[in-house]
């Protein structure tokens, strides 16, 4: 297969349960821009636990698997990945910024002038800046404009959005993709990339909250008027439910692990009485059975949890359910279990639906149509974004150092425009 290496995009999720990597093809141009997806692989892993590397050999491995596979599926080579960042590692913060316009007009450099000030501010020990979202512009004094560029004025400010992380956690996810033969050319927040994969632009426009239930960690975001507004992690996730079984049916993580996939359900109301499942012969013990009823009720309460703490996080951070008409949606591994959207409908009393990953893809969409892998696609997404607009690499690219000082903070921010 010939692609020029500039139009190609790929990426790595370090995930809870295991870790995916993705290579893809840019197609059309800046105003209709697409993914073709050539090469996935997956690969199981138990290196990471919310959202830091746990096992650093362990995530080498899986990094080097996973990639090698979607490689050889696509048929070419990459060096260059985009690496999603997320868990309790993660901050965020509202800034702001003032600056004068020397002229009359407003200029993409006057912007560019007063989010950098709204920027340049102490994020504190061990913490850099990830994303800057710029929110809402104020033009002498006038509030309310989300693209001021072309008015007039002497005064303006900006509302700043910032989202951190912790640098040695991006570090240490920077030197194990390095480890493995890869080059991190950005990271990014899942749920923001995750977002251009299951979210349309009508629902980050009109409000909606996407809730990422992952085997390690499960993330809540909050967009409206087309901007990531809120994010925050968990401290519960998908490998709770496994350890519940575990623990509530006295079996072990691997069998547990396979009860939740092919008997799991989160809604227990939703399961019939009758039903009754085996579970296998351990510690000389011979085999028993136990109603399919009891694994719904075990699992349906671990997610009730989950989905209670996201629904009150949602309310911490100033919002109601009334003002993102748009509702949940739910990605992530444990989005693919039954009766999962019963029961967040009950829990949020707002519209649900799960999110697959297919607007916008060719190739090898059958192989990435999955909550579960939601996050990956965004990453390839956001990337080819970059890319069919010209502020991104291809698979293959290393910018100068030299070029990327000058660059990076204009980038930073315009980068973040949905």
């Amino acid at each position: 297969m010939s692609v020029p290496v500039q139009r190609l995009v790929a990426a790595v999720d370090l995930g809870g349960s295991k870790v995916t990597g993705l290579i893809g093809e840019v197609t059309g141009d800046a105003r209709s821009w697409g993914l073709r997806i050539l090469g996935i692989g997956i690969e199981e892993s138990a290196g990471i636990r919310r959202g830091a590397i746990r096992d650093f050999e362990e995530t080498v491995r899986a990094i080097t698997r996973a990639m090698k596979t979607a490689e050889q599926v696509a048929g070419l080579e990459v060096g260059t990945v985009y690496c999603g960042v997320s868990g309790v590692h993660i901050a965020e913060r509202i800034s702001h910024g003032v600056a004068s316009i020397p002229g009359s007009e407003i200029r993409t450099v006057d912007l560019a002038r007063v989010n950098d000030v709204a920027c340049a501010i102490s994020f504190g020990q061990d913490q850099e800046l990830l994303h800057a979202i710029p929110h809402d512009y104020r033009v002498d004094g006038q509030s309310g404009y989300a693209d001021p560029i072309g008015m007039t004025g002497e005064r303006v400010e900006a509302e700043v959005y910032l989202v951190t992380v912790r640098s040695s956690a991006i570090a240490h996810q920077r030197k194990a993709v390095e480890k493995a033969g890869w080059h991190v050319g950005e990271f990014v927040l899942e749920p923001l990339a995750a977002s251009l994969a299951v979210l349309t632009a009508e629902e980050r426009e009109a409000g909606a909250v996407l809730v990422e239930l992952g085997a390690g960690s499960t993330s809540v975001a909050i967009f409206q008027g087309g901007k990531l507004r809120h994010t925050a992690a968990l401290r519960f996730a998908g490998g709770h439910v496994t350890s519940d079984l575990v623990h509530g049916l006295q079996i072990t993580q691997a069998e547990a692990e396979r009860i939740k996939v092919a008997y799991g359900s989160a809604y227990e109301a939703m399961v019939p009485e009758v039903e009754v499942i085996e579970l296998p012969a351990a510690g000389g013990h011979p085999s028993r059975h136990t109603p399919r009823k009891l694994v719904a009720h075990i699992m349906g309460m671990r997610f009730q949890e989950v989905l209670e703490l996201a629904c009150d996080e949602v309310t911490r951070a100033g919002w109601g359910m009334t003002g993102l008409p748009a509702g949940v949606v739910l990605s992530g591994g444990g989005a693919a279990t039954p009766g999962i959207v019963e029961l967040t409908r009950d829990v949020f009393a707002a519209r649900v639906r799960v999110g697959v990953p297919a607007d916008g893809l060719r190739g090898l969409v059958d192989r990435v149509a999955a909550p579960g892998l939601a996050v990956p696609v965004g990453l390839a997404l956001w990337g080819a974004r970059q890319v069919a607009t010209g502020s991104g690499f291809g698979a293959a690219g290393k910018s100068s150092p030299a070029v990327e000082r000058v660059l990076a903070p204009v980038k930073r921010w315009l980068q973040d425009f949905f």
